[in-house]
């Protein structure tokens, strides 16, 4: 039974701005650090990155269980309670808006649908401490910055 732990972040120099995401995928085997960066972005679209590119790298590696950290809360309610919903409503919001981002949740979405593996979520503060989610803001912002891992 293999167990993944991800613990995922993101960063924008502007908001919107040059932006990076970050990731690490640790198995019992194996960690890989994952970054990446757009030249105009958000924040939040950072988030959703790292965690969509952590998800589809651990898909690989097929898992029994996945721990996601990350210091999102928009990340990980969309993940876990707005996104069957907006799909629902033909991604409308509760407010009647659309949904932001929706070019990311419904891929993020989708790759959740067909993971085997049990994913649980966990919301962690960023910056207190926490050495894979301080890894990851250090590979966001590398990134952004045009240095990916």
């Amino acid at each position: 039974m293999t167990k993944v732990i991800i613990f995922c972040d993101g960063a924008s120099k502007g908001n919107p701005g040059p932006g990076g995401w970050g990731a690490i995928v640790a198995s019992d085997s194996h960690v890989e650090e994952l970054g990446g960066a757009e030249k105009d972005t958000t924040n939040n679209r950072m988030e959703l990155m790292a965690v969509l590119e952590a998800l589809r790298y651990a898909a690989s590696l097929s898992p029994a269980e996945i721990d996601v950290y990350a210091d999102s809360s928009y990340v990980i309610g969309g993940s876990t309670a707005w996104g069957k919903g907006w799909r629902r409503n033909g991604w409308i919001t509760s407010t009647k808006q659309p949904v932001l981002n929706r070019d990311i949740w419904e891929p993020l979405l989708d790759v959740l649908d067909t993971l085997p593996a049990k994913v649980r979520w966990h919301n962690v503060g960023g910056h207190v401490g926490i050495g894979g989610n301080e890894r990851v803001d250090e590979i966001a912002s590398e990134s952004a910055l045009g240095n990916p891992p």
